[in-house]
């Protein structure tokens, strides 16, 4: 008996740091995947207060107004007068280029190696309001917006740019190009040859039906009889 509870103990006193030190181990790696967050939250502040107080300022400032980005020295300077998608080449394999774009450029932290012309510039902003960049994906012969094939947007923005299209036509800010059609006054007057006035309707003599069919129906005698008991109190007595 002694022997066997030496066993045991012998047995317990080798298991136990191995587990004691799986328990640490895993503790360790609990609180790193908690942490790691905090600090890449703690590094992006760190290096955006690095960076000059000019460029936040003016970043700030294209946040609110979208619009004045397009009319500043820098703009110029990196587009001149041609559009924003002008000098874009979309990164695909083969010489035949995909019939879509990418879903998105950007998910969560990560940034694709080629975005798209929108997504590559941070102070492009889609909005209803900056028409000068909506006129840039709007064709101006045909009114129509271009396919993300040719100006390489990704979906995500695509879509976006759809609807801030739309809201600029709908507030008049953006002019949409409507079908011409030919107005006659003879579609809209009783005088057209397909136009005639309503034939008066005939009348009908004393117990003459409207349906001629209708007076050789013959109604089922239960079923008759089966609905004026129902509705004996509201018929009018026989004369």
């Amino acid at each position: 008996m002694a022997a066997s509870l030496r066993r045991i103990g012998i047995v317990i006193s080798r298991t136990f740091p191995l587990i004691l030190q799986r328990n640490i181990q895993a503790q360790r790696i609990r609180d790193w995947k908690i942490s790691a967050p905090v600090l890449r939250l703690k590094f992006r502040a760190l290096s955006s207060s690095a960076d000059d107080t000019d460029s936040a300022e003016v970043l700030s400032r294209y946040s609110d107004r979208p619009w004045e980005y397009l009319e500043s020295e820098e703009y110029i300077e990196r587009y001149g007068s041609k559009p924003v998608w002008s000098n874009y080449r979309r990164n695909h394999k083969g010489g035949i280029p995909p019939q879509k774009t990418r879903k998105t450029c950007i998910r969560g932290d990560k940034i694709c190696g080629n975005p798209c012309p929108i997504c590559r510039d941070p102070n492009i902003i889609v909005h209803y309001r900056n028409v000068n960049l909506l006129q840039q994906f709007v064709s101006p012969q045909t009114g129509i917006v271009y396919d993300p094939t040719r100006t390489g947007v990704c979906m995500k923005q695509q879509k976006l740019l759809n609807k801030a299209i739309e809201t600029a036509r709908d507030c008049g800010l953006l002019s949409a190009q409507l079908p011409h059609v030919d107005y006659s006054k003879e579609d809209y007057s009783n005088t057209h040859g397909a136009v005639a006035s309503t034939p008066a309707p005939f009348s009908l003599g004393s117990g003459e039906l409207w349906y001629q069919w209708y007076g050789s129906l013959k109604p089922d005698e239960r079923e008759l009889a089966r609905v004026k008991r129902i509705y004996k109190d509201y018929l009018k007595p026989d004369v």
